[in-house]
């Protein structure tokens, strides 16, 4: 059987080239489902706070404003199914649960610390963007 040349040497597809395949796009891409855990509101500030920390529900639900019990376990829940999140429960009366996040967790943190750091650098710009949009329209 002949080989093609072609083929011999071509290289697989980079990350960039696979998205634009259009798997993220296809409606029933399982990355969606992982992105919105991790671009959700909850999910950046969970994976913030918990970058350096290890911390328990409390702690969690003290440091991320304005978050309900109900939004903080069920985006705990997402991102320990993920694969992103640790839970530990110790055996003590009252329970004692802490979370931290995983290696992976860690990996996807640090992405998302660039995004926070990149708006929080540029909100000044984004401000004033919104307030010339409000004045356009008013």
């Amino acid at each position: 059987m002949k080989r093609d040349p072609k083929q011999a040497t071509a290289s697989p597809p980079t990350l960039s080239e696979q998205f634009d395949r259009g798997d993220l796009f296809a409606e029933r891409c399982p990355s969606r489902e992982v992105l919105k855990h991790v671009t959700s509101r909850w999910g950046v500030l969970v994976l913030l706070a918990l970058l350096n920390d290890t911390r328990r529900f409390s702690e969690l639900r003290r440091r991320i404003g304005g978050v309900s019990e109900k939004m903080l376990a069920q985006t705990l829940q997402w991102l320990e199914r993920d694969g992103f999140v640790l839970r530990v429960s110790h055996p003590v009366v009252p329970p004692h649960v802490e979370y931290s996040l995983t290696p992976l967790g860690k990996e996807v943190g640090q992405r998302v610390v660039g995004l926070a750091d990149w708006i929080e650098l540029n909100l000044p710009r984004i401000v004033a963007a919104q307030q010339a949009c409000a004045d356009v329209s008013e």
